[in-house]
């Protein structure tokens, strides 16, 4: 079984975004590894593994508009099934 078992993918367009100070946020208030947090002023891209991707949602629709929106189970998909 998988420690953290929801792959959390999205894109947040918005204005004055600070890569540094979302990772920092997901840092200190969420659970989970593998956080990828890049791009520039307009556009981030998320990458992180969590068990409560509905927090991650929750706070990036914060930030901005966000969009292109994925979110797999990584444990299904260890076991060669869909989702």
């Amino acid at each position: 079984m998988l420690e953290f078992k929801y792959d959390t993918q999205l894109l947040i367009e918005g204005k004055d975004l600070d890569e540094d100070v979302i990772s920092e946020y997901f840092t200190k208030n969420f659970k989970g590894d593998c956080l990828l947090a890049v791009g520039d002023e307009e556009l981030i891209k998320i990458h992180y593994h969590t068990n409560e991707p509905w927090k991650v949602l929750e706070y990036c629709s914060t930030l901005g508009e966000i969009y292109d929106i994925v979110i797999e189970d990584m444990d299904r998909q260890a076991r060669g099934l869909q989702g």
